[in-house]
């Protein structure tokens, strides 16, 4: 139970018996550094229903709580706010009852919840991935560990836009140049392999267009002309047929980047439950269409097309159903959503991890699914977020000036193991020891980086400053956790029994305050689809576990009792690192 749900009741208690009024809500909020005090009541709305002066009320009502609620010390009252100081037996005893607590903060799922489903990922068959879709796989994983931390049952998908003219692409210019090239006679990663003739096709198209620009046609009517284009336009029209040897080649080269995809997820962390592919679901939607007709959700112009006027919720007409019968995206979208109910019933809420350039498009499709009269739809979110940029500018696929995203994950390793050799403190470790370090702190160091920050905000990713052993950064925490682990494993006795020193150090009072702030750190992430909260809260952590390390004596203390405590201090702040690190998808060494 939270400061605040333990002292609601009896300040509600106070003002009845002190001045014979009834108060439905109190409000607090965190004592400011310079005034005394663990927790701060908001005095000034009680001056609508209470005649008296700010201060005088304060006192009454700080009075009332150290003569009657055992967990309240003393108090302050500065202007509109009473400070409250809690009992050090207060602090003892919340961390007596947590500190064998290896789960805690997390709160087991209720069964009968509704699930969540969080999509993340959703790459293109036609490439590798990038820094991007780093960002992007980082936040969906995260924010699904965290929702499911915070009680939910989670389903963790993606979809795979496998089918179009992007991967004709691929596939045209593999048969073109490629001789029968794979990804085992290459030596490359399937997915880099089919990157490549995404590239290869770019080149071969531009060259196409100078040519005819040359023979006096425009741009636009060179990039319509162009033989290369129209070979790949036809080789869609044949896959959408059918085809038997070209869908023969599409499976192929798709099993190629889903393999090479695979080894990517499994370095960089992150897993999925279930898998949609845009080639089985772009069909979806469409007998969805004639139910909103027959609701009046839709309607159906003179030429056949069908669209959707939310003109009236400040949006626009959004087509549905083109005038020829076929699809549009937002058609997939609705099926795909409907289809994913189905197949999992239990699911009562989507989250849709997708950069801040659909955000209209999520507007409209949350909006049709909601006047279709789906329950559910009131439970979508969109986990919008910034692009991620480098001092260099802006990547580009076609043109092959992207950030692999396996080449940056090695790059983050290569850098740790620069920083870590210079710091010279390895000579114990094995080669595979040393290697398993160097992935840990740069992993930690990329995804810590990239979820600091708050998922709607733009990133400029410095590599060498996410890798600083001193700051807001992964390798920092890291070596905190680190740090303590060595205290535990020099502790020559028994620090298991439950200690009752009578009074705290100010350092250990802070310490154990913030770790009581876990619990509802993760509900606000939750509620927040934040990761960024999990982060800063563990900084915030870290830097006062470093300031109680610096200012007492832990296994250097004399008073058995005393450092039989501040072990388990220690150990449970390590233990609070690890689960909200865990939540981010970093690890955590036991030696640095």
């Amino acid at each position: 139970m939270s400061l605040s749900q333990i002292l609601t009741p009896s300040i509600q208690k106070a003002i009845q018996a002190l001045f014979d009024v009834t108060v439905e809500k109190i409000e607090f909020q965190t004592t400011r550094k310079e005034f005394e005090g663990d927790i701060t009541m908001v005095i000034f709305p009680l001056l609508k229903v209470i005649k008296s002066n700010p201060v005088e009320l304060g006192n009454k009502i700080g009075n009332y709580l150290v003569e009657n609620v055992s967990e309240v010390a003393r108090f302050n009252v500065v202007s509109g706010f009473l400070n409250i100081v809690i009992a050090d037996s207060y602090y003892l005893n919340f961390f007596n009852e947590i500190k064998d607590n290896t789960k805690f903060g997390y709160v087991t799922p209720n069964p009968e919840e509704k699930a969540i489903m969080v999509e993340y990922s959703s790459p293109n068959t036609n490439k590798p991935l990038h820094l991007g879709h780093v960002r992007n796989n980082l936040l969906g994983y995260s924010v699904a560990e965290i929702i499911k931390a915070s009680g939910k049952k989670v389903y963790k998908t993606q979809i795979i836009n496998d089918r179009g003219i992007h991967i004709c692409k691929s596939m045209l210019a593999w048969q073109k140049f490629g001789n029968g090239e794979t990804p085992e006679s290459s030596n490359l990663k399937g997915d880099k392999l089919v990157g490549k003739y995404y590239v290869e096709f770019d080149k071969a198209y531009k060259g196409e267009i100078s040519q005819l620009m040359e023979t006096g046609k425009t741009e636009e009517e060179a990039k319509k002309q162009s033989p290369i284009i129209i070979e790949a336009q036809e080789m869609l029209k044949k896959w959408e047929s059918g085809d038997e040897a070209v869908i023969s080649l599409w499976k192929m080269m798709n099993q190629w980047v889903y393999d090479g995809f695979a080894t990517t997820y499994t370095n960089l962390g992150v897993n999925f439950d279930k898998y949609y592919y845009e080639s089985n679901t772009y069909l979806l939607g469409k007998d969805v269409v004639q139910v909103g007709l027959d609701k009046g959700v839709f309607e159906k112009d003179p030429d056949g097309s069908v669209w959707i006027d939310l003109t009236d919720e400040g949006l626009d007409r959004k087509i549905v159903l083109r005038s020829d019968g076929t699809a549009v995206y937002m058609t997939q979208d609705i099926g795909t959503a409907i289809q994913r109910v189905k197949d999992m019933p239990d699911v009562g809420g989507m989250v849709y991890t997708v950069g801040n350039e659909q955000d209209y498009h999520f507007k409209v499709l949350f909006l049709i699914l909601k006047k279709l009269g789906f329950d559910w739809a009131s439970s979508l979110y969109h986990l919008s977020y910034g692009m991620v940029d480098l001092p260099s500018g802006k990547m580009k696929s076609r043109e092959g000036t992207v950030v692999d995203a396996d080449d940056l994950m090695q790059d983050m390793t290569d850098t740790a193991k620069q920083i870590s050799e210079d710091l010279g403190k390895l000579d114990s470790y094995s080669t595979e020891e040393k290697a398993k370090l160097y992935q840990t702190i740069g992993l930690g160091a990329l995804k810590y980086y990239i979820l600091k920050v708050d998922p709607k905000k733009r990133i400029l990713f410095n590599p060498e400053e996410s890798v600083d052993f001193a700051g807001n950064t992964g390798p920092f925490i890291q070596y905190t956790y680190a740090r303590i682990q060595s205290i535990i494993r020099k502790a020559d006795f028994d620090f298991s029994a439950q200690t009752n020193t009578e009074e705290l150090h100010e350092k250990e009072k802070e310490l154990v305050k913030q770790i009581e702030l876990f619990p509802e750190v993760i509900q606000n992430a939750a509620h927040n689809h934040s990761p960024a909260l999990i982060a800063n809260y563990t900084y915030d952590l870290v830097k006062e576990y470093n300031s109680f390390y610096q200012s007492v004596h832990i296994l250097g203390e004399v008073d058995l009792t005393k450092k039989v405590f501040r072990v388990q201090l220690s150990q449970k702040v390590a233990e609070v690192i690890k689960a909200a690190f865990s939540l981010l998808g970093i690890e955590v060494p036991e030696r640095m």
